[in-house]
């Protein structure tokens, strides 16, 4: 990552230094427009950066949590704002999950941070006490 920082800050320079090496009599008469290219210039690599830097890694982690939170079902064991729990029953907004004590927690699924996949002894478990 720092690699490629260091290579963009490389790079804008190279342009800068392209853009600003222009005869001294043309470079009079034509200051206004290549100042205000190289600033357009600067803003398109800003813009850049910021979307493949910190947008779209966002936006693929969010996308594969939703992912994750909807793919839930009996058995899961999931991770809720540092509460685990088995998940008990999956409804559209939330989820019930069932403590260790045997307690259950209805929680929102925006809240699930983690999910592990259970077996099918643990759905079968979960189905036998839900049944009691």
């Amino acid at each position: 990552m720092k690699k490629m920082i260091l290579g963009l800050c490389l790079a804008s320079s190279l342009i800068g230094t392209l853009l600003f090496a222009e005869d001294a009599p043309a470079a009079a008469a034509a200051a206004p427009q290549s100042n205000l290219y190289q600033t357009l210039m600067m803003i398109g690599i800003a813009v850049l950066f910021f979307y493949f830097i910190l947008y779209r890694p966002e936006q693929k982690r969010r996308k594969a949590l939703e992912t994750t939170r909807n793919s839930l079902k009996k058995g899961d064991r999931a991770t809720a704002m540092g509460i685990i729990g088995t998940v008990v029953r999956v409804q559209d907004n939330s989820v019930i999950l069932k403590m260790v004590d045997g307690s259950k927690i209805e929680m929102l699924k925006a809240a699930i941070t983690d999910v592990q996949p259970g077996t099918e002894e643990d759905s079968k478990t979960v189905e036998a006490a839900t049944a009691n």
